[in-house]
């Protein structure tokens, strides 16, 4: 038979084992809570403006006429490399290439093989996108191929500049988009490039084309500055 003493310390033993059972359900259940709702990390930002020349750092494009491959290449310059910090403020720099391929003959066969493609006028409009709906144009060339290119000698005739590889390409370097409206989300660079084609190797017919590209670029939002790197005075 218990005595009263050893009857309370047995009955407040009881009840000390059932609070520690139930404290440590307890810190279960609020562990279990915790770790079904992790925190959300802050996002990074993204465009709403589709772009491969925002996503890739760099934008080419084939076009066949007639067996001629044009090859429009475009891609940011060392001024502001990073496509994701393109912001509406500040100036944004990009160069681009143009160039044709006779798919008719392999590479390394001889030029004189080769149909001749000579580049007459180049043209370049701009046109934006924004949540207001204004367009802005922050960007336009329109200009004799051979008086822009950067290759100060290049090969000319009456039909313009060679652009056939290996012996010749259209180059323009650190073309610059300037600030833009705040609310720009992106902008298109519309690309026309009118051309002389050689019927065949060594004919003296040509025929004109116009070789068209559109290139998307998105703009991120954000009230800081596109920065340009500082570049050495030397680097190409």
């Amino acid at each position: 038979m218990h005595t009263p003493s050893r009857l309370r310390v047995t009955v407040l033993m009881t009840l000390l084992a059932a609070l520690l059972l139930s404290g440590c359900g307890s810190l279960s259940e609020f562990g279990a809570k915790e770790s079904s709702t992790p925190a959300t990390p802050t996002p990074s930002p993204t465009p709403t403006f589709s772009s491969q020349f925002t996503r890739d750092g760099t934008f080419q494009s084939h076009v066949d006429v007639d067996g001629v491959d044009f090859v429009y290449t475009i891609w940011p310059t060392k001024s502001t490399p990073r496509t994701n910090l393109w912001y509406p403020k500040g100036n944004k720099f990009f160069s681009f290439t143009f160039q044709a391929y006779d798919l008719d003959q392999e590479l390394r066969d001889t030029f004189k093989t080769k149909r001749k493609v000579w580049l007459d006028r180049i043209r370049v409009e701009s046109e934006t996108t924004t949540e207001s709906g204004a367009v802005e144009r922050p960007y336009d060339l329109d200009a004799t191929a051979s008086r822009v290119t950067f290759d100060p000698q290049p090969v000319t005739s009456k039909r313009g500049m060679i652009i056939t590889s290996p012996k010749g390409a259209f180059e323009l370097r650190n073309q610059k988009i300037g600030t833009l409206a705040m609310d720009t989300r992106g902008l298109n660079l519309i690309f026309r490039a009118t051309v002389h084609i050689q019927r065949s190797a060594g004919s003296r017919t040509y025929y004109r084309e116009t070789i068209r590209q559109r290139v998307p670029i998105a703009i991120f939002a954000s009230d800081s500055e596109t920065k340009a790197a500082k570049i050495p005075v030397d680097a190409n």
